[in-house]
């Protein structure tokens, strides 16, 4: 457990040490004012009993964040180290694959939740000046941040697996980029083809991101939801897990 937190610490560090990190964060904290300036501009013409939380989900500067931020997140955490040749010397430690794959995640998902953050100010800041108690439900936050978290656990695995398969960054970038707007993309698939018959519809509806997402605003937590994420979770770190396993024995 004291290698895993020093490896999680040294991974979550690395961000803050670097300038690449900050900017991360101030380029996700642009698009959320985007976002809200856009909404409450919206809302201003025209009102909605609709909470705040369902319509931000709904906006593309939403997606952007998940679909941008993480690939540049995750794109350092194996790439940087075998391009520094930093990487042998950790697979030579005494430390097991599991364990650095793991700490590698972790570390990458606290600075994932850590740039979500300020969106529970601007919900609050909304609430203060509309004096609109429906814009800070607790329920409704609590189920959007599980769903942020939720996704960010898919994304931030995707990266991780991405990076791992080589020494560029760039390329580890493209790589999660080009396999998480695949994923994203099959949320559109799946009202086109909810008429057709068969199975297929029905699985395409399963993994619509979309739908999750909605259900989890709303303050409704189905667990075939978390499963699904979990489970996909488990499996690119498991994919993770066997390609550092099979380098460290080349």
């Amino acid at each position: 457990m004291r290698v895993f937190a020093t490896l999680a610490r040294r991974e979550l560090g690395g961000y803050f040490a670097s300038f690449s990190g900050y900017v991360i964060i101030a380029t996700v904290q642009l698009l959320l004012g985007l976002s809200f300036y856009s909404l409450i501009s919206v809302l201003n013409q025209e009102g909605s009993e609709t909470p705040l939380a369902e319509f931000f989900y709904e906006t593309l500067y939403f997606w952007l964040i998940l679909l941008i931020a993480t690939p540049v997140i995750t794109m350092r955490t194996f790439a940087l180290e075998k391009y520094s040749g930093t990487y042998e010397t950790l697979m030579t430690a005494p430390v097991g694959d599991v364990a650095v794959v793991l700490a590698k995640f972790s570390g990458a998902l606290i600075f994932y939740l850590i740039m979500w953050t300020p969106l529970l100010g601007c919900l609050w800041l909304i609430r203060k000046f509309t004096g609109d108690p429906t814009a800070l439900e607790v329920g409704a936050v609590v189920g959007t941040f599980l769903g942020i978290l939720c996704l960010g656990c898919l994304y931030i695995s995707l990266g991780c697996f991405a990076s791992s398969l080589t020494r560029s960054q760039i390329i580890a970038a493209m790589t999660s980029f080009a396999m998480g707007i695949a994923l994203y993309l099959v949320s559109f698939l799946a009202p086109s083809m909810s008429t057709l018959p068969g199975w297929f519809p029905k699985v395409l509806k399963q993994l619509s991101m979309m739908d999750h997402m909605r259900e989890f605003v709303r303050g409704t937590v189905d667990s075939r939801h978390v499963v699904f994420y979990l489970s996909v979770t488990v499996f690119f770190l498991f994919l993770n897990c066997k390609v550092v396993e099979s380098r460290r024995w080349k």
